[in-house]
């Protein structure tokens, strides 16, 4: 069985796997038989229990991230840093009658 510490940072591996992936793979269609392929992987590894297996895996897979980032990370069009991000704002009031 793994340690806690290992299993935290393969979920967090196997988190930031998948968010990369939708960077690559927008149509999520597309996207999701990527996240089968990466759940498949995971999947293959779960029964290692030799703690120095795990961190080589996990080192091989952090340079795969590391090699696999996009050049150009898919934002949500509203999120921070999208195309819509604080677009049409109210405009700001300055109501100088309600001071005391």
């Amino acid at each position: 069985m793994t340690s806690a510490a290992h299993r935290i940072q393969i979920q967090s591996l196997y988190k930031r796997s998948l968010k990369l992936s939708l960077d690559w793979y927008i149509q999520r269609d597309l996207w999701r038989q990527k996240a089968l392929e990466i759940r498949t992987r995971f999947d293959h590894n779960k029964n290692i229990t030799n703690p120095k297996e795990i961190q080589a895996l996990v080192q091989k897979a952090e340079k795969e991230l590391q090699e696999w980032a996009h050049p150009d990370p898919y934002k949500l069009p509203t999120g921070p840093e999208g195309t819509k991000w604080e677009r049409n704002l109210p405009p700001i009031v300055n109501d100088s009658h309600h001071h005391h």
